[in-house]
């Protein structure tokens, strides 16, 4: 196999994409096939940490539009991205890796606390360091989250899994002519407004050169195929 492009990766992972095709929820069949492909990356001694949304459960942002106080809903949020870490913990040791699920809110029966050193030991030492609870604010997106504990932890790379191939100029689904890019830097991503994530977490990326490849995770592979250096989706760099 090819050597590894990266050593230390920080994986963003979003609730919806746990609930596969029942919309809601945890879909056993995916998280099991997001842990094989994370067991496969993690056999090549590349360390990894994982940023998961609770989107499956309840978005803050939605809960606030139909009128529900808004940092009220946001903390939903986090504790709903809590119940995936603990799912995709559970799902990772099933394939015989060791992990630590590290929570921005203190929850101490069942998550450790976030504390940047200690996720920094956690990796050194060969363990997947899943980040819950966001960013422990209301007001903040866990793509926010990603980007900030991304770069606190000192990650080569953000690999954003989507359930598209990349980054297009419009929706996809809704415009066959929609273009993907191959390569944009973070200063087009900003301009254009591209939406494959918030623009604080963009901004934050580009001023700490971080890059960021967006890709499809739903494709069995394209995950070993990312950290090998192969173009697999949208690289956004500065």
């Amino acid at each position: 196999m090819s050597s590894a492009a990266y050593r230390r990766v920080l994986i963003k992972l979003s609730g919806e994409g746990l609930a596969g095709d029942d919309g809601f929820g945890i879909n056993p069949g995916v998280i099991g096939g997001i842990a094989d492909q994370i067991r496969e990356v993690h056999d090549m001694d590349i360390q990894i940490s994982i940023v998961i949304g609770g989107g499956n459960i309840i978005r803050g942002m939605t809960a606030a539009k139909e009128g529900m106080d808004r940092a009220n809903a946001d903390y939903m949020g986090m504790l709903a991205s809590v119940i995936n870490a603990m799912a995709l913990q559970d799902a990772l040791e099933k394939v015989d890796l060791k992990t630590r699920v590290l929570s921005a809110i203190d929850i101490a029966q069942v998550a450790e606390h976030y504390i940047r050193r200690r996720a920094i030991r956690h990796l050194e030492k060969g363990r997947i360091v899943i980040f819950g609870g966001g960013t422990g604010n209301p007001y903040f997106s866990t793509d926010t989250a990603a980007a900030l504990r991304a770069a606190e932890i000192h990650a080569d790379v953000i690999l954003k899994a989507t359930q598209v191939d990349g980054v297009y100029d419009s929706d996809p689904h809704a415009n066959p002519d929609a273009k993907r890019y191959e390569r944009i830097t973070f200063d087009q991503a900003i301009r254009d407004g591209l939406k494959f994530m918030d623009q604080a977490a963009i901004a934050l990326c580009n001023e700490n050169s971080l890059p960021i490849v967006v890709f499809d995770m739903g494709v069995a592979g394209n995950l070993t195929k990312v950290v090998v250096g192969e173009t697999v989706g949208t690289i956004v760099t500065g």
